[in-house]
């Protein structure tokens, strides 16, 4: 993986393929190895690009002084894209790194020609419910690494209040590389803290008041089985955005790359295609 260096900190990215680029942003203690099914799908079609955000399961802790908020991380976003020259590119967002997309295509859109939002926080669900007592324990000093500590184990991992209710099925080893960094090291996670202290609703609410400006062409691609990020709450957010549709994906949770990746990938295809058709 190569890593950039941004004011912010270090960030590590992954990069395959050649074509239009295609830049993936991961949720919450996840990396960008969520995204592992679906980039090796688009290979000969686009350009994947994948950074490991500050939010709990990156390996390189920011700068002291870094503002890891979720604007600031979407600063970082749009940071991260004009350091690698990236033009035209299709924003693809999951879970907390769909608010951070939307962040992204609002603040710092200059380099965002299109947006693909899976099942992600928007409106009045930033956090789901479930996942409020972790964004409450990073305002407790020890807290946070006290709720971590349990997650050494692959039984807590596979609960619903961690990552049991996200897809059908994670692999232990995948959910164990993911909590590691902010379980094992004091720097990462409060990068986690400072991120977690920072989540309001007011965040998403403001972006959805916003976000019937942005005409970018984009995608809904919404798994139809998700607990944490309803049906209804994809269609209010296609419905807000004024020049997309919706695509509903069956048999999927939230991480819609994790449960159908060859649907989603189609799907990333398509739109790619489709706009270089316009484009020409």
């Amino acid at each position: 993986m190569p890593d950039l260096t941004l004011p912010q900190g270090t960030i590590s990215y992954r990069d395959t393929g050649d074509g239009p680029p295609v830049v993936f942003l991961h949720g919450l203690l996840v990396d960008g190895t969520v995204w592992r099914k679906v980039t090796p799908l688009l290979d000969g079609a686009a350009r994947s690009i994948v950074p490991d955000l500050p939010l709990g399961s990156h390996r390189t802790p920011m700068n002291a002084d870094a503002d890891v908020t979720p604007h600031g991380v979407a600063r970082l976003v749009g940071d991260f894209l004009a350091a690698l020259d990236l033009e035209d590119v299709t924003l693809v967002g999951n879970d907390t790194g769909g608010a951070i997309s939307q962040l992204v295509a609002l603040d710092h859109g200059e380099r965002v020609g299109r947006l693909v939002l899976t099942n992600c926080d928007c409106f009045d669900v930033f956090p789901p419910k479930e996942f409020v007592p972790m964004v409450k324990s990073a305002h407790v000093p020890g807290a946070l690494k006290a709720a971590l500590a349990p997650m050494r184990s692959a039984t807590a991992r596979r609960t619903v209040i961690a990552y049991g209710g996200l897809a059908r099925e994670i692999p232990d080893e995948v959910t164990a590389a993911w909590v590691e960094p902010a379980r094992t090291d004091a720097r990462v996670r409060g990068d986690l803290a400072t991120f977690l202290r920072a989540i309001d609703k007011s965040i998403t609410r403001d972006a959805a008041e916003r976000l019937p400006t942005l005409t970018i062409p984009s995608i809904v691609a919404w798994g139809q089985d998700d607990r944490f990020f309803s049906r209804e709450l994809g269609q209010r957010l296609a419905a807000t955005l004024p020049n997309a549709r919706l695509e509903p994906i069956a048999n999927s949770r939230t991480f819609v790359s994790e449960d159908e990746p060859e649907a989603l990938a189609a799907l990333i295809r398509g739109f790619v295609r489709e706009s270089a058709a316009q484009a020409a």
